[in-house]
């Protein structure tokens, strides 16, 4: 059974489509992929799944359970957290202070007994950021903030990670560094990791499975491989991510 799985999902503001009948499951050890170009609905299809955008209709699945008119902070407990396209950090707090915000927060509802101080180290320490803990978010670079913001999402201790385009600002070591991450949350840890980027080579080294959006409907599906190899996804996309990077 799919840890997550998003089904027939359609999102109308007025008579737009936002996202039409997009469908896709992400398996617990592994990190899958969401691509396409800007405007093709990613973030809308993130904002369904944690519930910040209701769909006009379809399904959203956690671990078989029909979640869809949950409230975002029902599914947060229920094991879904994210990261935004857009730096969503507490710049006034240090490093330390943002991740423990979401450590003491999983407290007031987890039933299990841990330290949110130790918790909040030890997440820091995962992320590579245990030198600049206690330095204020607002004055670090932004791409050291996204780790930040990262870390605070694993500080809840989800089942499912949304990563959206965590790899902004980050220089071609740090992005490596995420993609093995990634990895190692996914493959030992057992999370299932849906990632949204524009970064190429760290989607295709990292990501096990991708989906291709455009214009709000899932044109493609499989291995990184495969979507290479796909013509209309080199057409709708990939040819100009290339473009982009040259």
């Amino acid at each position: 059974m799919a840890r997550l799985a998003v089904e027939g999902v359609g999102v109308r503001f007025g008579g737009v489509k936002a996202v039409h009948d997009a469908s896709l499951v992400v398996e617990a050890g592994v990190v899958s992929g969401l691509i396409g170009p800007n405007g093709a609905g990613k973030t809308t299809l993130f904002n369904v799944i944690t519930g910040l955008q209701p769909p006009s209709e379809g399904l959203v699945r956690l671990d078989g359970r029909d979640i869809t008119g949950l409230r975002p902070h029902r599914r947060a407990r229920l094991g879904i957290a994210r990261t935004f396209q857009r730096l969503e950090v507490f710049g006034s707090l240090t490093a330390r202070e943002n991740v423990l915000v979401a450590a003491e927060t999983r407290r007031g509802w987890s039933r299990e007994r841990f330290s949110p101080g130790r918790l909040a180290d030890e997440t820091l320490e995962r992320v590579g950021l245990s030198a600049v803990a206690d330095r204020q978010v607002s004055s670090l670079p932004t791409g050291t903030g996204r780790l930040v913001e990262l870390a605070r999402a694993l500080a809840t201790r989800p089942s499912v990670l949304l990563l959206d385009e965590p790899s902004s600002g980050l220089d071609e070591d740090e992005s490596d560094a995420l993609g093995e991450l990634c990895t190692v949350l996914a493959e030992r840890d057992g999370l299932a990791v849906l990632l949204v980027e524009h970064d190429m080579p760290l989607v295709m080294g990292t990501c096990r499975y991708l989906y291709v959006l455009e214009y709000g409907e899932v044109i493609a599906e499989g291995t990184p491989s495969e979507i290479q190899a796909d013509v209309r996804v080199q057409q709708a996309y990939l040819g100009k991510a290339a473009e982009a990077g040259t």
